[in-house]
C-alpha cells in the first residue's frame, strides 16, 4: 500500500480496521481453534447459559470508544 496509515485520520483507520475484521470474520473456518480457545469458548457459553447476560450492543460500545478519541 502506497499511503502511510499514520497519515490517515483516526476515524478512517478505525473504519479500515472494522472492514478488515469483518472480512476475517467471514472466513472464520479458515482459522481452526486451538484446544485452549475451544475450552475458553465452552466456558463462556456455560457462563452465558447460567446468567443469560447478553452484554451491550456493539454499536453502543463503538460509540463509547469513538467518544474517547
Amino acid at each position: 500500500m502506497d499511503i502511510s496509515l499514520k497519515n490517515l485520520p483516526v476515524e478512517e483507520r478505525l473504519r479500515l480496521v472494522e472492514e478488515l475484521w469483518d472480512s476475517i470474520a467471514q472466513d472464520q473456518a479458515a482459522l481452526p481453534l486451538s484446544p485452549e480457545q475451544a475450552v475458553e469458548l465452552d466456558r463462556r457459553l456455560y457462563t452465558f447459559e447460567l446468567d443469560h447476560d447478553l452484554g451491550r450492543p456493539a454499536k453502543d460500545v463503538l460509540t463509547d470508544i469513538r467518544k474517547r478519541l
